[in-house]
């Protein structure tokens, strides 16, 4: 399975599928099957995704060729050091905001040199003890995707320090959260929104650091991608559930409906 951080340096670009609110291992699993992602963002900051649920899911996604990055809330040293144990192929910290923020994330996801994780390999990324300890630090810090959320005004003032930070591989947009930090809630299309969405991808760009954004349509999509981003979430749980009923209704609008002609009395 090619890993995302393998991805993120060979500059391909990248399809992710959020879960959260209906995280079920079965959903990754249909995903795998139909092919076209990369990666399953598994939502642990706002879904209140359990340690045994992503557990299942990053199991579910080792054995469909898929990675993982767990986006959690940068707290505390376990927050961070949990999800990897657990299998997830990396982590997404939301809520940046400063240089210390984002160093911290670093030193709770990486081991000596890099960082200071403490040694468990009993977990699933160390093969439950079967490999060792050398070797497990070694390959976990080669190997495990660490990326921070440009989501508020702080971290956009903070960007060109942040780009500099050894150990973050790669700075993911939250339109929402950055359009509400701009006082703007809601109104993503804003020109600030879009003007604050453009220095994220200037500074980046000219760091050489990959950055990405929630691909809230083909349009916004394709206008970041033009500019630079190479990380896309197409899609979550909620939206493909939601959008699937509406067209499956929709399909049957003309066939079964409220009133369809011949239907006997007191059925309708």
């Amino acid at each position: 399975m090619a890993r995302l951080k393998e991805l993120l340096s060979s500059g391909e670009v990248i399809r992710l599928f959020g879960v959260g609110q209906l995280a079920n291992h079965k959903i990754v699993q249909i995903l795998g099957l139909l092919g076209g992602y990369h990666g399953i963002w598994i939502d642990q900051e706002h879904a209140g995704v359990t340690l045994r649920e992503i557990e299942t899911l990053a199991l579910a996604c080792r054995a469909h060729g898929l990675d993982s990055i767990v986006r959690v809330e940068p707290v505390h040293y376990a927050a961070i050091m949990r999800p990897l144990e657990a299998g997830a192929g990396g982590i997404m910290a939301a809520q940046i905001r400063t240089v210390q923020d984002a160093r911290e994330v670093v030193r709770w996801a990486k081991f000596w040199p890099e960082g200071q994780r403490g040694i468990n390999g009993g977990g699933a990324d160390g093969h439950f003890g079967m490999k060792p300890l050398a070797d497990y630090a070694e390959q976990a810090n080669r190997e495990v995707a660490v990326a921070i959320q440009i989501e508020t005004i702080d971290a956009i003032e903070n960007l060109p320090e942040l780009v500099k930070i050894r150990g973050i591989d790669l700075f993911f947009v939250g339109p929402s959260d950055l359009a509400q930090s701009l006082g703007l809630i809601g109104e993503f299309d804003h020109p600030r929104c879009f003007d604050t969405i453009e220095y994220v991808a200037q500074v980046c760009n000219e760091a050489g650091k990959p950055w990405g954004i929630v691909a809230r349509s083909p349009d916004y999509a394709r206008h970041w991608r033009e500019r630079g981003c190479r990380v896309f979430m197409v899609g979550n749980d909620i939206i493909a559930f939601r959008r699937g009923v509406e067209n499956l209704l929709a399909s049957f609008e003309q066939v079964v409906t409220k009133h369809s002609p011949g239907a006997p009395a007191g059925e309708e």
